[in-house]
């Protein structure tokens, strides 16, 4: 039963540690940006709508439009992975003292998170024009 109390101890530890803090919070953003979409994706869809079960009035959407959603968030999801991966990275040759691929890390971290951050922005936009 000695190694329930060491895990334990051990996941106290690492929530001392700034960079666990820094992926939770990477987690939040995505996973709060990915619920706004939901909720506008809900308000948009056909069934819901004629169910009277959505709060809101949207325009149809069109078969390019719905296909450049989909595509849009399979493109967040994809990005929002890379920039939890490059972080892993980053931490990995951070502790291995490999300053070049440290520095290249954090950069493609930090690049593939604005890009997960702009599409999700840009999703949130269109739906936010298109909707009332």
């Amino acid at each position: 039963m000695n190694w329930i109390i060491d895990d334990i101890y051990s996941a106290i530890v690492q929530l001392k540690r700034w960079q666990t803090w820094l992926v939770i919070g990477l987690i939040g953003i995505f996973s709060g940006l990915a619920y706004l979409l939901v909720t506008f994706a809900f308000r948009t869809d056909a069934i819901l709508i004629f169910l009277h079960r959505t709060a809101g009035a949207c325009r149809e959407l069109t078969n390019g439009t719905i296909i450049a959603m989909f595509c849009g968030m399979i493109f967040f999801l994809f990005t929002a992975l890379l920039t939890l991966g490059e972080f892993q990275r980053y931490f990995q040759f951070k502790q291995q003292a490999a300053h070049h691929q440290t520095r290249q890390a954090l950069t493609w971290g930090i690049v593939w998170g604005i890009a997960a951050v702009g599409i999700a922005v840009g999703a949130l936009v269109f739906f936010s024009s298109y909707c009332r």
